[in-house]
């Protein structure tokens, strides 16, 4: 029964890898060495690595084509260093608690780091954020990105009283931000930012790209750093 759930295990992953031909063919026809799918088999670890191998081929090939407009930011979007020779993008959301739970590792991450540079695409997919990702660009659009940023997700969730105080205290013009909320610029950057994470395949919030490698969720401080590092050399 064991070594059953391992074939389908090992089957399963060679389909991911190679497609379900070339899998069905590993597993019908007895193609592939035998050593080496007894060596599958004894050792299962093997298939987690196997499969992140192809998360990483395939999100590579996605991006592949749309690298230049994910890692060009709306304008005054960004964190750290606006200059800066690195580059991580995270697609957020201010009513995602894995969001706000992944603030303390990325702004540990900017103050480790005076060259990186960090590009926030708004991408509000939980209920009610629609309202705080215009305010945010409006507020990218005054120069006062970081610190609405910073304070909305200190306040939130991101209810409509977060959304005016964290205006507040970012220093906002409110008659000109009511106004650039509502514009077409920040329109059209909710759209393409809807877009570019259905192209590379993202499902939720905080999802990031670096380089050519984009992946999912709350990962913590030394992955965010590993995938910077790795992007860099």
């Amino acid at each position: 029964m064991e070594k059953n759930y391992k074939n389908l295990i090992v089957t399963a992953v060679l389909a991911l890898v190679f497609g379900f031909a070339g899998a069905a063919v590993w597993s019908l026809t007895g193609l592939a060495d035998a050593r080496t799918k007894s060596y599958l088999l004894d050792n299962p670890q093997l298939l987690p690595e196997m499969a992140e191998a192809w998360q990483t081929k395939q999100s590579a090939e996605r991006l592949a084509g749309i690298s230049q407009d994910v890692l060009s930011p709306f304008d005054g979007a960004v964190l750290g260093n606006p200059a800066g020779s690195k580059v991580l993008v995270e697609f957020t959301d201010y009513n995602c608690p894995y969001c706000k739970m992944s603030q303390a590792d990325l702004a540990r991450l900017i103050e480790s780091d005076p060259d990186l540079k960090v590009v926030i695409r708004e991408w509000p997919i939980f209920q009610g954020s629609d309202e705080s990702a215009r305010m945010a660009l409006a507020a990218a659009m005054q120069g006062r990105y970081a610190a609405f940023h910073e304070a909305l997700f200190n306040l939130s969730p991101a209810t409509p009283e977060a959304i005016a105080e964290a205006a507040r205290i970012a220093g906002l013009d409110m008659e000109r931000a009511r106004a650039d909320a509502g514009s077409e610029k920040v329109e059209l950057e909710l759209r393409r930012n809807m877009a570019l994470a259905s192209q590379i395949g993202f499902t939720g919030t905080p999802s990031w790209v670096a380089g050519d490698r984009a992946f999912e969720g709350a990962v913590g401080f030394q992955a965010l750093k590993d995938a910077v590092e790795a992007e860099a050399n």
